[in-house]
């Protein structure tokens, strides 16, 4: 095994990392380009997976299928005024969000 490979979080660590998150804990991501959207019919922790394993060819085909993508400015327009709660998991550099549905 790599020293890289040994360093990348796997399912179960990237799982147990996950939280709800409400939009203005995420604002700064934002800010700072960093956070990433992902389609709702997406296992999250799975992209975070690909994400942090450097899996490029797995993550170009999501980002060309516009199913994970950087949030856009019309995004955090939309959050500001909706103020919605998102699943959250970190693969740094990048935080991954799901929009939570209204129960």
């Amino acid at each position: 095994m790599t020293e890289s490979s040994e360093n990348t979080p796997t399912l179960a660590d990237l799982n147990k990392q996950t939280a709800t998150v409400a939009w203005d804990e995420l604002v700064r991501h934002f800010a700072r380009g960093v956070l990433i959207t992902v389609d709702a019919n997406l296992d999250l922790v799975a992209v975070a997976e690909r994400m942090a394993a450097d899996d490029a060819a797995a993550v170009k085909t999501l980002l060309e299928k516009g199913t994970v993508r950087r949030a856009s400015d019309e995004d955090a327009r939309h959050w500001n005024q909706t103020s919605p709660v998102f699943w959250c998991v970190v693969a740094a550099p990048w935080v991954l969000v799901q929009e939570q549905k209204a129960r």
